[in-house]
């Protein structure tokens, strides 16, 4: 299968573009951190291949997904992974950082998959997107308000696409607590953040069990986009998701 991976250079991202070139698959890895890239392709093997891509730009978006379709000689599946999520309360979310959610979240799930439909449309492929459980699954997160928001709002992207091409099979898949591999592996979804607002945040998600306890193994999440892949369009789901078994008290 001739997939394209956005976000591949860290992250869940990595491990799932990673994970399934080693499957056999025939990848693409995309991202704007080129170096990061290369190393991702390393670990994937020979002829992975690894272009640049801003997502936040359309143009780039463009060239990448057709750079990606003439080294594989087609495209067959899509794979949407960025996603950022300041910790922030609502209040104190300004434009600038809403205009930065949606930008990765939605607006370039949107530029890289308008670039891709034609190579979908031809080879009757699929596309999946991660999603989150504070979404669509969870009432939203206090701190992560913007993100839940701009996670929904993806979801109903990706339904909007199915609807008017349904000869490509759209799925999102809703991802629980997963940490992802080790080093660039490593989600770096929580850098950055406030931790006097995580020590304020973090009891108020225990308490309305919105943590499992424990964390998903990050090759469960790539063996399932495997498997949604690999059922293409004519069996796909519109929405599966994949999250640890909580803990018991």
């Amino acid at each position: 299968m001739r997939t394209v991976v956005v976000g591949a250079s860290s992250g869940l991202g990595r491990c799932i573009g990673v994970g399934l070139a080693r499957r056999g698959g025939h990848v693409a890895l995309l991202a704007r951190r080129r170096e990061r890239l290369d190393d991702a392709a390393k670990d994937a093997g020979p002829g992975t291949l690894v272009v640049e891509c801003d997502v936040t730009d359309a143009a780039s978006c463009r060239a990448a997904i057709d750079e990606a379709a003439a080294g594989l000689g087609g495209i067959d599946a899509l794979v949407y992974t960025p996603g950022i999520g300041p910790l922030k309360k609502l209040v104190d979310t300004d434009a600038e950082t809403w205009r930065s959610v949606f930008d990765t979240n939605v607006t370039g799930a949107a530029l890289v998959t308008a670039a891709a439909v034609p190579h979908l449309d031809e080879s009757g492929g699929c596309a999946v997107y991660l999603s989150s459980v504070s979404g669509s699954v969870t009432p939203p997160w206090p701190g992560l308000g913007a993100y839940a928001v701009s996670k929904a709002a993806l979801d109903k992207m990706v339904d909007a696409w199915r609807g008017e091409h349904p000869g490509i099979g759209f799925t999102r898949v809703v991802v629980g607590d997963c940490a992802g591999g080790e080093g660039d592996a490593m989600t770096g979804f929580p850098m950055g953040w406030d931790l006097d607002l995580m020590a304020e945040v973090h009891p108020i998600w225990v308490s309305r069990n919105y943590l499992s306890g424990t964390l998903m193994d990050v090759e469960h999440l790539v063996a399932m986009v495997h498997a949604v892949l690999d059922r293409g369009a004519t069996l796909s789901v519109p929405s599966i998701t994949v999250a640890p078994r909580p803990v018991s008290p």
